[in-house]
């Protein structure tokens, strides 16, 4: 017999897992033929969330198919972070001449991680010949001075010896609990295992080994050509909550074998990022170690591209604009209790910041977010969410449609509005908010997820 749940946490665990199941339900789904009532094929067993007890998120997605990447070998362990079973070590080998780029957190207080990228990413040789990146989850080494600053530095120093490279040539990441100072000897005690670990076939440990409260992990795949040559491109996040533009707490990272320098990945990174990962927000708060890395390790076989605005790049920049917005729509999906995944746009905008503005200040309203986990289309809020902004807005023109419902037209309520059918799509777990400034043409869109009582529960005890 099951022993009933006995704390308060507990008959919610069990209540979602009871009531909800989303994930086996979509998988069960999917594996079923279509008007076959017949049972349906056994699915895999959805990977471990990060943090025990967190219900999967209705709105996952399977981790994707990921070949290997040439150049680039994989390896996780357990350093012992967290008190519970789980990988919570990832370390990626490049090979020799491996380009690299990167895009960090705005936040005054990055972290020491951040702090030792950027360094060496900016400095004269940086980014030519980057051979390694060690990412650990359960300790962001953030707002840790000196002591903070040191254990990167030996890390980076430990990984360097082992891979016979310079400490320049590691990258860091780390993502977890903010004031404590990362134990790095966790770290050295497992790179023998690492080492010995290493295999070009790893993506989804990798994505599993660098979760927090994330609840599935989050991967994508996209290839693209260079003058004929075929490259590929393959990209792991982590993120669920304190995600919010400059960036969205979010670790990313990027491997291709295309042959690339770093100036030209650093342009194409700082290019898509403004409508990727800097256009998702779950709850407006930035994290001190937001981490993006682009690497490039030459393996395709496709000619060097050194020149930014090289039209071959071309069909590869429109293959990274795809996976970074995929993994970008997946942070979103893994909202910390989330159930909808929502998309604002805003139209006739007098600027495109201008528009960027509204549709983040719409995006990060709690108000409008607890209305649409509520399914209630209620849009005074959202003329609320634009109004505050004190962006240029015609009141007489501003128009509001959730989905193809108008809700709102002229800037007064839509003579066609209907509450029924306005009900019926409000239950769908995907959101589309379109509003018309009608102060320009400027547009813009932000993605972001509803604010639900499971927001709470998973932030009120986080460092439990």
């Amino acid at each position: 017999m099951t022993k009933p749940p006995s704390t308060t946490g507990q008959k919610i665990e069990h209540a979602f897992e009871k009531a909800l199941d989303p994930f086996a339900t979509a998988l069960k789904r999917a594996t079923r033929t279509p008007g076959s009532d017949a049972a349906p094929a056994a699915a895999p067993a959805p990977a471990a969330a990060g943090k025990p007890g967190l219900t999967i998120s209705p709105l996952a997605v399977p981790f994707p198919t990921i070949p290997p990447i040439g150049g680039v070998e994989i390896a996780t362990a357990r350093a012992g972070f967290y008190k519970h079973e789980r990988d919570d070590l990832v370390v990626f080998r490049f090979a020799r001449g491996t380009s690299c780029a990167g895009v960090f957190t705005r936040h005054k207080i990055g972290s020491a991680p951040v702090d030792w990228c950027k360094k060496h990413l900016a400095g004269a040789e940086g980014g030519k010949d980057v051979r390694a990146l060690v990412i650990n989850a359960g300790c962001a080494n953030a707002f840790t001075g000196k002591a903070g600053a040191d254990a990167a530095r030996r890390t980076a120093s430990e990984v360097a010896k082992r891979f016979g490279c310079r400490q320049r040539d590691v990258m860091l990441a780390s993502t977890g609990v903010i004031g404590v100072v990362l134990d790095d000897k966790k770290i050295v005690a497992k790179l023998p295992e690492i080492e010995n670990g290493l295999e070009a076939d790893a993506w989804a440990r990798a994505g599993r080994g660098i979760m927090t409260t994330d609840t599935f992990p989050k991967g994508s795949y996209a290839e693209a050509e260079i003058e004929g040559y075929k490259v590929r491109i393959a990209g792991i996040a982590k993120g669920s909550g304190m995600i919010a533009p400059d960036m969205a707490t979010m670790l990313a990272f990027i491997v291709t074998d295309a042959d690339i320098h770093p100036n030209v990945l650093q342009a194409l990174l700082g290019l898509h990022v403004r409508t990727t990962f800097n256009s998702v927000t779950v709850d407006g708060d930035t994290s001190t170690n937001d981490t993006a890395l682009l690497f490039a390790t030459g393996t395709s076989g496709a000619p060097r591209i050194g020149r930014v605005g090289d039209r071959r790049l071309k069909s590869f920049s429109a293959a990274l604009d795809k996976v970074m917005l995929d993994l970008a729509h997946q942070l979103v999906r893994d909202g910390e209790g989330a159930t909808k995944f929502v998309k604002v746009t805003v139209d006739g905008a007098a600027s495109p910041a201008s528009a960027r503005k509204l549709a983040k200040s719409i995006a990060d309203s709690p108000l409008v977010k607890t209305a649409i986990a509520g399914q209630d289309a209620n849009w005074g809020r959202v003329v609320m969410a634009v109004g505050k902004t004190e962006e240029p807005v015609d009141r007489d023109r501003l128009a509001i449609k959730f989905g193809p419902h108008q809700a709102a037209i002229d800037g007064a309520p839509s003579p066609t509005y209907d509450e029924a059918k306005m009900t019926a799509y409000m239950k769908n777990p995907e959101i589309d908010i379109t509003v018309d400034v009608g102060s320009g043409r400027a547009s813009a869109t932000v993605w972001t997820c509803d604010l639900t009582k499971g927001y709470i529960e998973i932030n009120g005890d986080y460092r439990s």
